[in-house]
């Protein structure tokens, strides 16, 4: 195991959590590479997130997943962050796999991460929000574990690239990071109909958890997120997106972990805060 408490000063130092990498075993399955963010609660209970990084499927890592999962454990969470296989070498469905894996792990010894009773999130921004909204419909299906939410910031939902916003940025079929993402992920075409592979067109949505989507006005996946949230509501779930007016620089940005010190550090920060600690109203809404 290997710990690293970051040298800051002043506040920083106060807010900043420690992070802590390990292994944890899955059944049937090699060991996984996590890094835990946070603190249990004084008080003897805290929100457990299990967390996926971004990277477009093929990229990204544990150090690179860090701004997002900073936030989240600023925020008052235990996070676990996953360092799952990537693409092209693990294509779909290995990902969710082992995703939906590492969450029972998590569940079942929330008690000693989190607090006995710990309500279970799962949380993911871009590749890692298609992971984390994949992972939620599978413990729907398997009915466990129970989940308290899901977090899901740009995630890639739709692996058809069509959206106005992905339009703007010209981020086309073929020659962008996300469409050479995908086209790594899923290398057989009807994988693409599966709805662990592109949650964004699953028929079924009964029965997930209140969701909280966050995108901004710079980010391409701006219009798929914003869609799915319309999709939860329509059928009757819990869901707040939130579009942030701010340059983001997102999803690009999300691998920085600088970006907990930009203009939309503190905007996450107040969004998780709220989501985690159960303030979103059993009515749906949306803000902007």
């Amino acid at each position: 195991m290997k710990s690293h408490q970051p040298a800051l000063s002043g506040a920083a130092k106060a807010t900043t959590p420690p992070w802590v990498d390990k292994q944890i075993q899955l059944a049937l399955k090699k060991p996984l590479d996590v890094r835990f963010y946070g603190r249990r609660s004084s008080k003897g209970t805290s929100p457990l997130v299990v967390h996926f990084h971004a990277g477009a499927f093929v990229g990204g890592s544990l150090e690179g997943g860090s701004c997002v999962a900073g936030l989240l454990a600023d925020a008052g969470a235990v996070v676990m962050s996953l360092d799952y296989p990537l693409a092209p070498e693990h294509p779909f469905p290995n990902a969710v796999e082992m995703g939906y894996a590492a969450l029972v792990w998590a569940f079942k010894s929330r008690h000693k991460l989190a607090g006995a009773g710990a309500p279970v999130f799962v949380a993911g921004e871009e590749a890692g929000g298609n992971i984390a909204a994949a992972v939620a419909l599978m413990a729907r299906d398997l009915h466990e574990p129970a989940l308290a939410g899901q977090i899901l910031l740009s995630p890639m939902l739709d692996p058809c690239l069509a959206t106005a916003s992905l339009r703007d940025a010209e981020a086309g079929p073929v020659g962008c990071t996300w469409a050479d993402g995908w086209h790594n992920y899923l290398p057989r075409l009807e994988d693409a109909g599966h709805p662990y592979a592109a949650p964004g067109s699953a028929y079924r949505l009964a029965g997930l958890p209140p969701t909280l989507l966050i995108t901004a006005q710079d980010d391409p996946l701006r219009d798929e997120t914003l869609a799915y949230a319309a999709r939860l509501r329509a059928a009757g779930l819990a869901a707040r997106d939130v579009v942030l007016p701010v340059p983001t620089g997102w999803p690009c940005s999300y691998l920085e972990p600088a970006g907990r010190k930009t203009a939309w550090g503190p905007i996450l920060h107040e969004q998780f805060s709220g989501f985690l600690n159960g303030a979103l109203a059993p009515q749906v809404e949306s803000i902007s």
